[in-house]
């Protein structure tokens, strides 16, 4: 059963059931309403919205593109690290080599200056020997002259005479094995 046949059977106005023409009012208010709305409120909220939804999304771009360009700085910065590295190691390896290379000239010169020490030595060396040599003949020329002076029992003062002598005896002395008397 419907409400307004039980309103009518009883022949009293129900006071929940409005009047057919507060019905009608109220629809005409909210069309109005909704017209007023529709046509000044709701064009400002989209433009609010619009301009929000824009600069979010502008947000998000510049966002993104600032993103983009700290991942390429990023990869140059990785890309010039990597490089220095290289660099780094390129210059360790070309002081390796250097090192070695100076440590093989210095080998060098001092084996140079050693032998040219050495040279020097034997020069000296074989100097001082004629040296000695000369000094040697000198004096056992002078003992022997005296000594073949006595035996002899002449002067052997004559100089000529005497160096022939003394070349002789040296001859005959370096001509005799060492340790062999005669």
């Amino acid at each position: 059963m419907s409400l307004a046949f039980l309103a009518a059977e009883e022949g009293e106005v129900n006071p929940l059931l409005p009047h057919v023409a507060e019905i009608v009012l109220a629809l005409v208010v909210f069309l109005i309403l909704v017209y007023l709305i529709s046509k000044f409120v709701m064009p400002n909220f989209e433009k609010t919205f619009a301009s929000r939804t824009q600069a979010i999304e502008g947000g998000l771009a510049e966002a993104e593109r600032k993103q983009a360009e700290a991942d390429a700085k990023l990869a140059e910065l990785t890309k010039q690290l990597s490089e220095a590295r290289h660099e780094a190691a390129r210059i360790r390896e070309d002081a390796r080599e250097q090192g070695a290379e100076i440590v093989v000239e210095m080998r060098q010169q001092a084996q140079a200056e050693a032998e040219r020490i050495t040279v020097h030595a034997h020069a000296q060396i074989e100097a001082e020997k004629q040296q000695v040599l000369g000094q040697l003949r000198s004096e056992v020329g002078s003992l022997a002259t005296g000594l073949a002076g006595r035996i002899v029992g002449e002067s052997l003062e004559d100089e000529a005479r005497q160096r022939r002598t003394v070349e002789r005896f040296l001859a005959e002395l370096e001509s005799q094995p060492i340790g062999q008397s005669s």
